[in-house]
């Protein structure tokens, strides 16, 4: 275990923000986590556990612990139907997309190019291109911060929704992911519904295939976070209700929309965000991404009042021009716990 005080966070986090944390420590296993939580090395202070920081934003320093995940480790179980994996929290989301592509248990492809580490996939839910966390997710195990007890959820269990999960509510503050367990069908069938992946042919396709085409075309729409800061899409697509979408499709008949459920549809924040005109927009050293309007990127400059002024201009903006409220899909971290814009930036 390692322990480092007063400790820059620039390097941690995606966003690459220069903010400092009370200290961090990093934790290599399971027992490591236990001994840390058990000791008085965090005190009375709050504690962030982190993975990569692909999907937070420091609204200022952070005034604690951050606890870096570092648990590894994948094991394969094979029964006839199907392949089950345990990974350790801290394994590399993108790496295992690949790995399991490149052993031949697809399923994953859809996911690639995600940031960040396995442990963080379930608190988010994560999806993209038709596939969601929630759709080969078996278990997720969890270490209790007050008993130390390690208990397994299963996927019924963890609440999923639209970036969503229970891992964002009752278990936001007293429970730690130290493992996620994923079932992947034996029984492959491509999902190439949703946007370029439409444009192969689901009788020949390969998981290679869309893995290709995945990294292809989030490369040529994301920036990449080692060049230009960022923390991915920062806003979720908003749903609707019909009533909202009809008078939106009304005046603006090109609105793209999907049904999510019964008299409920959801929009695209990047359209909306775009159909503004914000593309390229900057504040201090934040700014909306030239080739994709839900990404905020650092210029390299940037300090978290920059980011935060140019959500809210995006979010009053789009509200004006559309009635619909923006909701942030990052994590906000202030210098005592997790916060949100309208807290923060009213």
């Amino acid at each position: 275990m390692e322990v480092l005080h007063r400790h820059s966070l620039a390097s941690l986090h995606t966003f690459g923000l220069n903010v400092t944390a009370s200290q961090v420590v990093t934790i290599r296993s399971v027992d490591e986590l236990k001994t840390l939580l058990s000791s008085d090395v965090t005190g009375t202070t709050p504690a962030l556990v982190m993975g990569q920081g692909s999907n937070l934003l420091f609204c200022e320093d952070y005034d604690g612990t951050v606890i870096l995940n570092r648990i590894m480790g994948v094991e394969v179980y094979e029964t006839d139907v199907a392949y089950h994996l345990h990974i350790g929290a801290g394994e590399n989301w993108h790496q295992l997309v690949c790995w399991t592509v490149e052993q031949e248990m697809p399923g994953l492809e859809n996911l690639a190019l995600i940031p960040g580490c396995t442990g963080s996939a379930p608190i988010q839910n994560i999806g993209a291109y038709g596939v969601e966390l929630q759709d080969i997710c078996e278990y997720v195990d969890v270490l209790a911060r007050k008993s130390g007890d390690v208990v397994r959820l299963a996927a019924d269990a963890c609440r999923f929704g639209y970036r969503d999960s229970i891992f964002k509510h009752e278990f936001k503050d007293s429970h730690i992911i130290v493992a996620v367990g994923l079932r992947l069908s034996k029984d492959w069938q491509p999902n190439t519904s949703y946007g370029p992946l439409a444009n192969l042919d689901p009788a020949t396709v390969t998981a290679h295939d869309i893995l290709a085409q995945v990294c292809a075309t989030r490369q040529a729409k994301l920036p990449d976070p080692t060049v230009l800061g960022n923390a991915g899409s920062f806003f979720k697509n908003p749903v609707v209700s019909e009533s909202t979408y009809q008078k939106l499709a009304a005046e603006f008949p090109s609105v793209p929309c999907y049904p999510v459920a019964e008299g409920q549809f959801k929009l695209a924040a990047g359209w909306l965000i775009d159909q503004c005109g914000l593309k390229g927009h900057q504040i201090g050293g934040a700014a909306i991404h030239q080739q994709q309007a839900l990404v905020i990127v650092n210029l390299g400059s940037a300090v978290p009042t920059d980011i935060l002024r140019l959500a809210r201009y995006i979010v009053d903006t789009v509200n004006a021009r559309f009635g619909v409220t923006l909701e942030h899909e990052v994590r906000f971290m202030a210098s005592g716990g997790e916060t949100t814009l309208d807290k923060v930036m009213p």
